[in-house]
């Protein structure tokens, strides 16, 4: 022990208050010891003070800070290296490449989200202005103006008028929500034959004309004397439609629950990508893991650039999305040379391949997101 340095500390990490046991994990300890080998947790007896949390508070943030800086210096300066030292081990240098790639997601649909003011569109819904077929009752055609009860529909719109009614278009609308309401019993009895997909089509198309004639929140308080089953297919349609009516009513705020959800969507979406990255660099000796990590890095570099992108716009009202977007082509096309170390050609090649995969998946996870939002908002 008498061979041990001689450490000057201050603060609660003083020798004074050093112990010979971990608080934590109760691993022997030497006085020498600042950390515990086992646990990292500091070997100080000292009782926590006001002074010792904020110092502490501010060292980890500066820690972070530095791991922050680093990580953004080497994703804009040197394509791929990050990933080539991330998994060769070099870890405590960067930012945790999932945490940093789901901040950054945050933040930018946060932005976007906030500042081009979605939830105002709610005032398109038609909850708010009329729908052109809710309107019927009375229709009075003069020269300059037809009047659909509060509806206006200018010159332009007379033909189209005429031509609905000629076809009888909006007599057999309301003859065929008439019916749904008149007997609904009936209407659901004869889709029971009908295949699966058509029936439960039909069935939600009856409860959207429910949820608009008649005041009601839930299945439960659909009147007793319609006699519909509580099965779990009508409880599914009927979701589906109050979903569907939610987004009629309100479209802003559907499409700011969808780009709320985008960046967790973005999680399940890079993974199917990586193994796409797999199947192209098939032959290299990289884990499926070291190759989603590579997808998380230049996902990260894209959603700076789209940050940067986004405050220059907003701050010089310009578009420069284009530009952006060929820095990251580049950007990628480096990368992906520098880290898989191949040759010109293939790089293209796989460039190409990765690309269009890429902007299919992204078609693929969007419509998914739309369709499930609208089903589910």
């Amino acid at each position: 022990m008498e061979n041990k340095p001689i450490l000057k500390q201050k603060g609660r990490y003083g020798l004074q208050y050093r112990g010979v046991e971990c608080t934590n994990c109760s691993h022997p300890l030497d006085v020498s010891d600042k950390y515990c080998p086992n646990c990292s947790q500091a070997n100080s007896t000292k009782k926590l003070s006001l002074k010792d949390f904020i110092d502490e508070f501010f060292a980890s943030l500066i820690s972070y800070d530095s791991r922050l800086l680093k990580t953004f210096t080497a994703l804009l300066t040197k394509p791929g290296k990050i990933t080539h030292d991330y998994i060769k081990g070099k870890r405590v240098s960067y930012t945790n490449p999932f945490r940093f790639l789901l901040s950054l997601s945050i933040i930018y649909f946060l932005m976007i989200n906030f500042s081009n003011n979605i939830s105002d569109l709610d005032k398109y819904g038609a909850g708010k202005q009329s729908s052109f077929f809710d309107k019927i009752s009375s229709v009075n055609i003069s020269d300059e103006i037809i009047k659909l009860d509060s509806i206006e529909i200018k010159n332009d719109d007379r033909e189209l008028l005429r031509t609905l009614d000629t076809l009888n278009v909006i007599p057999n609308i309301n003859r065929r929500d008439s019916i749904m309401m008149a007997d609904p019993t009936l209407h659901l009895n004869k889709l029971k034959k009908k295949p699966f997909l058509e029936r439960f089509g039909a069935k939600r198309e009856f409860f959207t004309v429910l949820l608009e004639k008649k005041d009601i929140y839930g299945f439960d308080e659909i009147p007793p004397d319609y006699e519909i089953d509580d099965s779990r297919e009508n409880q599914y349609a009927f979701n589906a439609a109050k979903s569907v009516y939610r987004f009629k009513q309100q479209p802003g705020s559907f499409l700011s629950s969808v780009i709320s959800r985008l960046p967790f969507v973005i999680f399940f979406f890079l993974p199917v990508f990586a193994f796409f990255i797999w199947l192209a660099y098939i032959r290299k000796k990289h884990t499926f893991t070291e190759h989603l990590i590579f997808g998380f890095h230049i996902q990260s570099l894209l959603f700076i650039l789209l940050i940067i992108s986004f405050l220059v716009d907003s701050i010089f009202n310009i578009f420069t999305g284009w530009l952006f977007f060929l820095i990251f082509g580049v950007y990628l096309f480096l990368s992906m040379k520098m880290f898989y170390k191949q040759g010109f050609f293939k790089t293209i090649v796989k460039y190409v391949f990765l690309n269009t995969i890429f902007f299919i998946l992204a078609m693929f996870a969007t419509v998914i997101l739309l369709v499930g939002s609208a089903f589910t908002y």
